[in-house]
């Protein structure tokens, strides 16, 4: 929700209108193109893949052994997904060909996840969790595929107890591990990092908005008080800047670790 739908709503609602409020409230379409409803949130992912393409073409068409400024931080970026996250995770035998994936998946939540504080957009598109859940969706269909191509359909159901544990254990333990690797990860995956952006992004809206509401106020002491409100909004502004980076950077490398574990000979 936008500060401004949000200032306007808190504005226009009488209490006469009953509370609390409906769902009807946030769903707000910009417009509908065949039937299709066009929200705030999918036009501003649509910006983010122009800009991550633009980005990526303008700073590497003309790669050097010398790098230019943009080259430098670019293949800075990418050092630090091949390096950090999927050789780290994975390992120097089989993170080459994941390195893509990992790199896509922790740019697009990076840039998504900071528009949250960019001033005029101020959207996390991650605080939508059709977001979340669909890049889940993609981690879930590629470390378990390559989980069942490495060890087999019956195999990976067998590799998911590990060896040497007594026989009347090992059910207990399957379904365990089956609650784990099918429900419990991609559930958190995407819960974990839907949860930090909304909460961030609200967090954000009450501090700025309730300023702004206290500025307006008749009191004077009241307009004062608006004053420490917008400070903490600029500190928490900072520090949900932090966050941002960090949810992009769990995100990456959980997803790094799942594929690593599909990978590994053993449990």
């Amino acid at each position: 929700m936008s500060f401004n739908v949000l200032a306007s709503t808190l504005g226009t609602m009488a209490p006469a209108e009953g509370f609390p409020p409906t769902p009807e409230i946030f769903w707000q379409p910009l417009f509908s193109v065949a039937g299709v409803s066009i929200t705030r949130a999918m036009v501003v992912a649509a910006i983010s893949v122009v800009g991550i393409a633009w980005w990526l073409v303008a700073t590497t068409q003309r790669a050097a052994v010398v790098p230019s400024k943009g080259q430098f931080f670019t293949e800075g970026v990418y050092g630090f997904v091949r390096n950090g996250i999927a050789k780290d995770m994975i390992g120097s035998k089989d993170f080459l060909r994941f390195v893509p994936l990992l790199f896509s998946l922790f740019i697009f939540i990076l840039v998504n996840n900071l528009f949250g504080i960019v001033p005029f957009i101020q959207m996390p598109t991650m605080s939508r969790i059709g977001f979340p859940i669909a890049l889940v969706l993609v981690v879930y269909v590629v470390y378990h595929g390559i989980g069942i191509k490495k060890h087999g359909l019956a195999g990976y159901f067998k590799f998911l107890v590990p060896g040497g544990l007594p026989g009347w254990i090992v059910p207990f333990i399957f379904v365990l591990e089956f609650i784990t690797f099918f429900i419990t990860r991609p559930l958190t995956l995407a819960l974990r990092l839907f949860g930090n952006m909304f909460a961030g992004h609200m967090l954000l809206v009450v501090f700025i908005v309730g300023g702004w509401e206290l500025f307006l106020a008749d009191s004077f002491f009241l307009k004062l008080a608006a004053l420490p409100a917008w400070v903490l909004a600029f500190a928490f502004t900072l520090f949900e800047g932090l966050v941002q980076f960090l949810q992009a950077y769990v995100f990456t490398l959980l997803a790094a670790s799942y594929i690593g574990g599909a990978l590994a000979d053993e449990h």
